[in-house]
Order: structure tokens, then sequence, then C-alpha cells
């Protein structure tokens, strides 16, 4: 399933979310023109678990090395497929997001939806010295707290059937509550899977960045999300 938009308009300008995007781009524009430097910049910038393991558990003196990736990461992909469906996601969900938080708030929480989810990610694979990029799992905090602001919005969806390309409003608790269980589906495999791999995919980043964006919410509104008019 791909998703075009949604049907809850903007109240604001998006700046955030459109400085986000704009920061995402430019970091990958970046990284092209590193050609056969691009793989140690990876190394230096993402999130290396097996690194990041060592460093706090035999030289906490240099946390600091470990924990500035957590930041970086967050901001690089693997491919124009990898930015460009981050992109289209963070575009969709992530305006009403903005709304509802406020500018300053929904920046500082779009970057601990990111730190979550790698964190999540080193808890359930200490030892990989594959280093980790990527904007999904702060993106999977958006949509974790989209999933439970405006659970009967509407997302226009591009869902291929067979041979036929259909074009359908899919309600967002459902849209997102599908995502999540996929990716909790594919998370499980991976922990059953030779080494905790599958398809090369943080799953658990991704689990972990929708639960702190659906926990922040639930933390932030309480029961008011319950009796929110999303129509």
């Amino acid at each position: 399933m791909i998703p075009l938009r949604d049907n809850i308009p903007s109240k604001t300008f998006p700046i955030v979310t459109y400085v986000l995007i704009g920061l995402n781009i430019a970091a990958f524009v970046y990284e092209i023109s590193l050609g056969p430097n691009l793989e140690g910049f990876f190394n230096v910038f993402g999130v290396v678990p097996d690194r990041t393991m060592t460093i706090v558990t035999s030289a906490p003196r240099y946390v600091f090395y470990a924990a500035f990736p957590f930041f970086t990461s967050i901001f690089l992909h693997g491919g124009w497929l990898h930015l460009l469906g981050n992109m289209l996601y963070l575009y969709i969900f992530g305006n009403n997001v903005e709304d509802a938080l406020g500018r300053s708030r929904y920046v500082v929480f779009y970057l601990a939806c990111g730190i979550a989810a790698s964190v999540m990610h080193l808890a359930t694979n200490p030892a990989s010295n594959i280093p980790t990029i990527g904007a999904s799992g702060a993106i999977a905090g958006v949509m974790g707290a989209y999933f439970l602001l405006y659970p009967r919005a509407k997302v226009v969806t591009i869902v291929p059937i067979f041979f036929f390309i259909q074009i359908i409003e899919i309600p967002a608790f459902f849209f997102l509550g599908f995502w999540f269980l996929i990716q909790f589906a594919s998370g499980s495999i991976s922990l059953m899977s030779q080494g905790g791999a599958y398809s090369g995919v943080a799953w658990w980043a991704h689990i972990g960045g929708f639960l702190a964006g659906s926990g922040y919410v639930v933390y932030r509104f309480g029961t008011r999300i319950l009796k929110r008019d999303n129509n």
C-alpha cells in the first residue's frame, strides 16, 4: 500500500515538517557527493550497535562519540527509494502532528522518537556492526502520534490487487495499525532468524519509534484523544 494524501488539512503552514524534509534531502545530496567515501561516512555518523555497546560498557568517558550518531543517523538514507518513501510518509502525516503539538514541541518530539527508535534497535541487535541510518524511526513516531490523534482521518491509498491498481480511502486507524502489525511481525521474524537480520531493515527501530510517538500522545493528551473530533 502506498499512501498519497490524507483528508485532514493543515491549520497552519507546516514549516517544521518542510524543513525536516529539506534537511533530509540536503543530507542525501551531500552523501552522493562523497563517492567512495560514503561507507566511511555511514560508519561515523550512523548508529553501529556493536561499537555503541563497546563504548558504553568499556569506555564510558567517550559516551559522546556513541551518542552523537543517534542524532545524525536520523537524517541519512541509503538510496533514493529509502529517502523518497520516508519523505512521503513525513509529508502526509507530519503536518497534522505538527499542528497538534506545536512547532517547538514537534521538533523535540521528532528527534526524541528517532533516538527512541535507535535505542530499540540497539536493544534488539546489540552485536550488529552494520551502521543504522534513516529517518524511518522518527517518522514512525509521527505515525504513532497520528494513529491516536486522527484515527478517523482517511488516507487515500494505492492498493495493488493482483494485476489491478485501486485507489481507495482507508481509515487512518486501520492503515497505520496494519503498518504497525507488519513491522511487528517482521521484527519478530528478524529475532528468530540467524544473526537477527531480516532483509536488512531495522524493524524494531520502526516499532520503537511508533511506540514512543503514541506513548507521548497518551502522556500529553490523556483521555482527551478519545474525544477529538477528526471529521
